[in-house]
């Protein structure tokens, strides 16, 4: 009897020891549970909040600073303009995220050149608007930066069209510190299963003197975002426009890029010829 009370009482030590494990492993279970349910709520909220602070990655973003200036060299080309001996840019900035640069040789003939950051699938990189007119022909392209290499001599940027990527067009930049090199490529309106060499400019680097005004003015560069292309190339075979129709930033809603409309008179002893070119100072 003693020994049968023995048994009963040392099974009912196990049982409530049992139980005390058991009741531990829930306890832990819970704990666990809710600490990784809170970390789960936490990394949704900050995956879901957008902000320009999340521009602090821009793939690119160090170009914006280096191209400052006025550059100047031949220009070397396999478009019907062919290559020609001097081309002058002017690169400051018209906002605190953007740089660019326009040449208008007339009404038919300009070429503007800008860099910005811009929002793509989630990431910001700096684009790249290529916008000109060749002879009356329009022509807006837009790219992306996808190739960066960055160190004390020199930098290496790669801007490939947002669609289609490098084997529709893309730009690269090389700069060094007095130095810079623009080549373009292109599969010539898709004909071509690759792109192919389009331009060259290698330039010198002549004046920072004169972008120091806008430097300082909009304390460029800054993070910021510039243009949000989130959906602007939806159901859009490529992202180059061959008219001002549709542009998705187009120079009139640009910032500070200002027009000029100038009158002027001749001598009355002064015949202009039509054949002759006239200069202004």
């Amino acid at each position: 009897m003693v020994l049968e009370e023995m048994r009963h009482k040392i099974k009912l030590q196990k049982t409530n020891k049992m139980k005390k494990v058991l009741c531990m492993g829930w306890l832990m279970f819970i704990i666990i549970t809710g600490c990784d349910k809170n970390k789960k709520t936490e990394a949704d909220a900050i995956a879901s909040t957008s902000s320009p602070s999340d521009a602090e990655n821009t793939l690119g973003f160090g170009i914006l600073s280096k191209l400052k200036g006025i550059w100047n060299s031949p220009v070397t080309s396999t478009t019907p303009l062919g290559g020609y001996p001097e081309w002058i840019v002017d690169f400051r900035p018209i906002s605190e995220n953007q740089i660019s640069a326009k040449n208008e040789l007339d009404t038919l003939n300009n070429i503007h050149l800008s860099f910005f950051v811009a929002k793509y699938n989630n990431t910001f990189k700096v684009a790249f608007r290529n916008g000109s007119s060749f002879n009356g022909m329009k022509r807006v392209s837009y790219f992306l930066a996808d190739s960066v290499s960055e160190n004390t001599s020199q930098s290496f940027y790669r801007f490939s069209e947002i669609i289609k990527g490098k084997s529709r067009a893309y730009t690269t930049v090389l700069l060094k510190q007095d130095s810079l090199i623009i080549k373009s490529f292109t599969n010539k309106y898709n004909t071509q299963t690759n792109a192919t060499a389009h331009m060259t400019w290698s330039a010198k680097l002549q004046d920072t003197t004169s972008c120091k005004p806008a430097v300082s003015n909009f304390k460029f560069p800054k993070k910021t975002i510039t243009k949000d292309f989130s959906f602007t190339f939806e159901g859009r075979p490529e992202a180059i426009f061959y008219s001002l129709t549709g542009d998705p930033y187009s120079e009139e809603i640009q910032p500070y890029l200002g027009k000029t409309i100038i009158n002027y008179s001749f001598a009355i002893s002064f015949t202009p010829s039509p054949s002759k070119k006239v200069f202004l100072l």
